[in-house]
């Protein structure tokens, strides 16, 4: 065994010494990531972030019995939770893209360079669905920054490198390649990744996947893991992604806005494909179209199997939320579909989720109801809680107080209130004037009618 560590020793002195030498060549920088790091490693940095967090010092805290009855008991406290996470400079100005996750919230950032140079940072846009957030550090200028690269250009099998500061242990490199794209499940939410086995762990997020050429091709931001730390399998978000969000925020929008498509589908398997006339299970089989969708508007019906979106096949409603995000509001995109087993083709407009010009929304402040705000369902609300494009009526849109009690939960859609139906915010309004302190309350949760009764 010494033997043979002896002769190892002494094989890799010559490749030590040819590691000092400056690559002269593609080829040799191919054999090397040393002199790709030396460029793109001074575009990332190590974030801090600082937010308050309000919680209750209960007296039970730690008796197991007591403490789940007690939740909400206690006296109210505030704490400063600390995060840690990457960041990408995008500009010399000082334009950083991280993670929501990693920023989101926050009363402090502090941005640290490679050189140790310390910036304050503000968010300029933050989008918690697509978990980026767009950061300006503050009297920032001539900062190195890299270069985006399209990132459905980006091939499964390309080498690429993560660059980000795992743990807090400092900036470092790790290799891979792309294992895999278009990735999209429950378990990773409602966004679309690119899949990397180069090792990601908790503080990577935010930090830059890029690829031989230094250019970044995603943000890294999720793992899967049993363990905590790295099994191979990370995800990053797409920088086309990030180059819109990039281009609305130079536009002068403070918030993301993505195109409505104000329709709901699934993805067809082998046994659709069979019933549709489909040679081969490809694309969405839509189930429901709001009055109001761009795509009914194109001439698209229940039934159709939408395949391609601008271009590009989509095999879940995951991708087709982001071609859509990608091309922007305004744009017109060509759709490819199958009807009857026949492919078609429109031409869809898109728009922003339609919205009242005033919105009806009311918070009660007397009585047993105080601390409820309603508002009337339209296309703008289902897009930003995640409602069937079948609600209709009012939807709870926040709850304090003691009414947090009350088993009640923002996303609710009420339908009646101690026997009384419930169409309208007034309607929620006149009932809580008159009620008493028992209360009876129908609601549709997740497509279950359920009726809680509560006295406060």
């Amino acid at each position: 065994m010494t033997r043979l560590l002896v002769v190892f020793a002494l094989s890799a002195m010559p490749v030590l010494a040819q590691a000092e030498a400056v690559p002269q060549s593609q080829a040799e920088i191919g054999l090397s990531f040393a002199p790709l790091v030396r460029e793109a490693a001074p575009a990332v940095v190590n974030i801090y972030a600082k937010r308050v967090v309000e919680g209750r010092e209960s007296p039970f805290s730690g008796d197991p019995f007591f403490q789940q009855f007690f939740q909400d008991f206690g006296t109210p406290t505030a704490r400063v939770q600390n995060s840690l996470g990457s960041g990408v400079i995008l500009d010399a100005s000082g334009l950083v893209m991280s993670n929501f996750h990693v920023v989101g919230g926050a009363t402090d950032i502090r941005v640290v360079l490679t050189d140790r140079r310390e910036f304050a940072a503000s968010v300029i846009m933050a989008d918690e669905q697509a978990d980026l957030a767009l950061l300006q550090l503050d009297g920032a200028e001539g900062l190195p920054h890299l270069a985006l690269r399209a990132s459905d250009e980006v091939e499964v099998g390309e080498l690429v490198l993560a660059i980000g500061n795992p743990f807090g242990v400092g900036q470092t490199v790790s290799s891979g390649i792309v294992s895999g794209l278009a990735r999209s499940s429950a378990s990773l939410g409602r966004g679309y990744f690119i899949q990397t086995d180069a090792p990601v762990n908790p503080g990577n997020s935010g930090g830059a996947l890029i690829d031989m050429a230094g250019r970044l091709i995603g943000i890294n931001t999720a793992i899967i893991t049993q363990s905590g730390g790295s099994n191979g399998v990370g995800f990053a978000i797409p920088s086309d992604l990030v180059a819109q969000m990039v281009a609305q925020a130079a536009a002068g929008q403070d918030s993301f806005v993505r195109p409505w498509a104000g329709v709901s589908g699934q993805t067809v398997d082998a046994q659709m494909a069979e019933a549709l006339g489909m040679e081969r299970p490809i694309g969405i089989v839509l189930d429901e179209l709001h009055p109001d969708s761009p795509f009914g508007k194109a001439g698209l019906v229940p039934g159709d199997v939408i395949v391609r979106l601008d271009g590009a096949e989509v095999n879940s409603p995951q991708e087709i939320m982001f071609r859509l995000a990608v091309a922007g509001i305004g744009k017109r995109v060509s759709v490819a579909y199958m009807r009857g087993g026949e492919a078609q083709e429109a031409e869809v407009d898109l728009i922003e989720a339609p919205k009242a010009e005033a919105r009806a929304e009311i918070t009660i402040t007397e009585g047993g109801l105080a601390g409820l705000t309603v508002a009337l369902i339209d296309p703008a609300l289902m897009s930003e809680m995640g409602l069937p494009l079948s609600a209709t009526g009012v939807v709870i849109t926040a709850i304090e107080g003691r009414l947090q009690l009350s088993g009640m939960a923002v996303g609710d859609i009420v339908l009646g209130i101690n026997g009384a139906a419930i169409t309208s915010p007034a309607d929620v309004e006149a009932v809580a004037a008159s009620g008493g302190r028992g209360w009876a309350v129908d609601l549709l949760r997740g497509g279950q009618q359920v009726r809680l009764r509560f006295r406060l």
